[in-house]
C-alpha cells in the first residue's frame, strides 16, 4: 500500500468540499494556518481563496500568495508527497488557466495538469471529451446552458480540448491536449500517466463515480512512482482521491447538530434560476418567513438608504425569530444590468457586504444557518462569521456541505452552517435541507 499523499485543494469558492467530510476548511492562508491543514489527520484540506469573486489580476496574485506560503508550510511540516487541486465550478466558470499557471509557476514543476470537471451529484459528466449538464433529464452540452453565457466567465465550447484552446487563447491548441476517454479510463491509464511530462494538458472523461475512482487509483499509483500532477477539477475527483469512510452523522440526522432545537436563519445571495425556483419552494415550508432585500437601492450609493435597509431587514428577522420562525433573507431576484464587468463586481461586493452585516446582526440564539450561493457562502465563513478554519461535518444533501463553527466562537459557538451552492439540487432541495434541520424546532 502506497502512502496517501496530502491532497491540497485551492477552492475558488467554499462549496468544493461538497463530497467529503471531517476535514478542515481554511479561510486564511498564512503559513501557520496552512501548517494546521497539512498537520491535520485528514488526508485532504481546503484553502478557500474565493477567487471566482475577484478580477483576473487579483485572482493571480492571491493564488501566487497562497502557493508561496504553501511552499514554506510544506517545508516546515516536511510533507513529502502532495497533490494540488485547483477546485473550480463544474460548469467550467472560473479563472482558468490563470490559477493553474500560477500554481505551476510556484509549486512546479508538474508532469501534467488535468481537467476533470465531472460532478455527478450536480448532474455533470464528461463523455468523448464533451462536458454535459443534465437539464430536466436531458444531457446537454454545457456551452448550450445558461452558465456558458456568464457575463464574467462565459465560453463557447463544451468539447474540452476546444475549451482549453479558447481559454488559453491558443497557447495550448486543441490538438496538443491529451484525451483520456471512457474506454481508456476503464481499461487503465497508468502507463499513459507515467509517460506525461512538461505539464501536458489532459482532459478526462467520467460518467460515474466508478470511472473517477479508477482514474484516481491510477493517479495515486503514478504519484507514488514520482510523477507530479496538478488538477483543475470539480468535487467528484476529491471523493475518489481522499477515499474517506462514511460521514459520522448521516444526512437525515443532521438535526442533531442544531443548537437547542432552535429555529435557524437562511441567507440567499445567489440569483441563478435554480436558486429562485428552490427559494419559492422553501418559502412554502411551515415555519419560514420571507424577508426580501431590495438590493437595487444599493445602486443609489446613499449610506442612509443602506442603513435603513439593514435595520428594516434585521427588525423583521428578530421578530420572526421571537415568534419561533426561521427568517429567509433573500436578495431581490431581478437581474440588473451594468455598464462593465468592474461595476458588476463592485455591486456584488456591496450586496455581499450588506448580507454579511445582516448575518452579524442576527439573533445570537439561532439554531442553524443556511447560506445559499457559492460566493455568499465564502463570505459567510470568512467575513460574516470571521473564521480562520472550520471543521466540515459532511453533507446534508448530495453536494451540500455542513460545517460547524468552533466552540470558542464569540457570537455563534458550535453553529451548524449549511453551504449550499447556487446550482445544485432540484427545486425542492433547499426546502429539504431546511426541513432536515427544522425537525426539532417546530
Amino acid at each position: 500500500m502506497t502512502a496517501q499523499p496530502k491532497i491540497i485543494v485551492l477552492d475558488d469558492d467554499p462549496t468544493g468540499s461538497q463530497t467529503v467530510h471531517s476535514c478542515l476548511l481554511l479561510m486564511k492562508w498564512d503559513v501557520d494556518t496552512l501548517r494546521l491543514g497539512l498537520a491535520d489527520a485528514s488526508p485532504i484540506f481546503f484553502v478557500l481563496t474565493n477567487t471566482r469573486a475577484m478580477t483576473p489580476e487579483k485572482a493571480l496574485t492571491t493564488t501566487q500568495e497562497v502557493c508561496q506560503n504553501l511552499k514554506q508550510a510544506i517545508a516546515a511540516e516536511q510533507v513529502q508527497e502532495f497533490l494540488v487541486v485547483s477546485r473550480s465550478d463544474s460548469t467550467l466558470r472560473g479563472h482558468y488557466p490563470i490559477e493553474t499557471d500560477a500554481i505551476a509557476e510556484v509549486l512546479g514543476s508538474f508532469d501534467a495538469h488535468f481537467l476533470t470537471p465531472a460532478f455527478f451529484e450536480g448532474g455533470r459528466f464528461t463523455r468523448d471529451s464533451i462536458h454535459y449538464l443534465v437539464v430536466n433529464g436531458v444531457p446537454t452540452p454545457v456551452h448550450e446552458t445558461e452558465f456558458a453565457k456568464d457575463s464574467v466567465f462565459g465560453y463557447q465550447h463544451s468539447y474540452l480540448p476546444d475549451y482549453v484552446a479558447e481559454k488559453t487563447q491558443g497557447r495550448i491548441t486543441a490538438d496538443q491536449v491529451e484525451r483520456f476517454v471512457l474506454a481508456d479510463i476503464r481499461a487503465g491509464v497508468l502507463d499513459r500517466l507515467l509517460q506525461l511530462h512538461d505539464n501536458q494538458c489532459v482532459v478526462v472523461d467520467a460518467e460515474t463515480q466508478t470511472d473517477m475512482n479508477q482514474f484516481a487509483a491510477a493517479v495515486l499509483q503514478a504519484s507514488a512512482q514520482g510523477k507530479r500532477f496538478l488538477f483543475r477539477s470539480a468535487a467528484s475527483l476529491l471523493t475518489a482521491l481522499a477515499a474517506l469512510p462514511p460521514q459520522p452523522i448521516a444526512a437525515e440526522e443532521m438535526a442533531r447538530y442544531v443548537r437547542q432545537g432552535k429555529p435557524g436563519a437562511v441567507i440567499v445571495g445567489s440569483h441563478v434560476k435554480k436558486t429562485t425556483e428552490q427559494l419559492e419552494e422553501l418559502l412554502k415550508a411551515p415555519g419560514t418567513v420571507a424577508i426580501e432585500v431590495d438590493v437595487a437601492h444599493l445602486l443609489e450609493e446613499s449610506s442612509d438608504q443602506r442603513e435603513a435597509l439593514l435595520k428594516q431587514t434585521l427588525d423583521r428577522a428578530h421578530q420572526a425569530h421571537q415568534q419561533g420562525q426561521t427568517p429567509v433573507i433573500f436578495t431581490s431576484r431581478q437581474e440588473l444590468t451594468f455598464e462593465d464587468t468592474q461595476t458588476r463586481l463592485d455591486f456584488g461586493v456591496a450586496v455581499s457586504t450588506l448580507l454579511m452585516d445582516i448575518l452579524q446582526g442576527l439573533p445570537d440564539q439561532i439554531g442553524f444557518l443556511i447560506s445559499k450561493g457559492g460566493i455568499t457562502s465564502n463570505d459567510t465563513l470568512s467575513t460574516g462569521l470571521a473564521l480562520t478554519a472550520a471543521r466540515l461535518l459532511g453533507q446534508i444533501l448530495p453536494g451540500v456541505s455542513v460545517v460547524r463553527t468552533p466552540e470558542a466562537h464569540p457570537q455563534f459557538p458550535n453553529l451548524p452552517v449549511v453551504l449550499f451552492p447556487g446550482n445544485v439540487g432540484d427545486q425542492f432541495a433547499l426546502a429539504a435541507a431546511y426541513q432536515r434541520l427544522a425537525m426539532n424546532s417546530d
